[in-house]
């Protein structure tokens, strides 16, 4: 199947140890979809919330469509996700620990729907960020190394 991604949350990975990954529909407004399918989508300061039966995408910013002028939708509005029920109480139990939180890595479309990466997420203390530009710094030096001696 098709996979075209429109957005990523480039910072999750860096600011968070990524435990388990869950993918999710997206309940849209009509000229929701139309903005994500041109791309203007943000998952900066998004994150995901369970109440109980149902998961929610807050906080995500999905632009105003130019052309659906007053039948426009509210770029902050929570969105409901799509999930079965399994795995909305496995979302609910694993944010019950302490310093564990749901966030979406990536919007994508797969098949002409919209779908969402998440996942679930303990975050990481300044040592490990550390660790972390460290080790890529080394594997840019030696891929250096490499395409030099080329």
């Amino acid at each position: 199947m098709n996979i075209k991604v429109v957005a990523t949350n480039r910072k999750a990975k860096f600011e968070y140890f990524l435990l388990e990954e869950f993918e999710a529909g997206l309940s849209l407004q009509g000229s929701e979809i139309k903005s994500i399918r041109a791309g203007q989508v943000s998952l900066a300061e998004a994150y995901v919330r369970i109440d109980g039966k149902n998961a929610w995408l807050v906080e995500a910013h999905i632009a105003p469509y130019e052309q659906a002028n007053r039948y426009n939708h509210d770029p902050k509005r929570p969105r409901r996700l799509l999930l079965h029920k399994k795995e909305i109480k496995k979302l609910w139990d694993a944010i019950r620990q302490k310093g564990v939180t749901i966030i979406p890595t990536r919007i994508y479309l797969k098949g002409g729907r919209a779908k969402l990466e998440i996942a679930i997420a303990r975050g990481k203390k300044l040592f490990d960020k550390r660790a972390a530009i460290a080790k890529r710094e080394t594997d840019r030096d030696i891929e250096r190394q490499i395409s030099h001696r080329e």
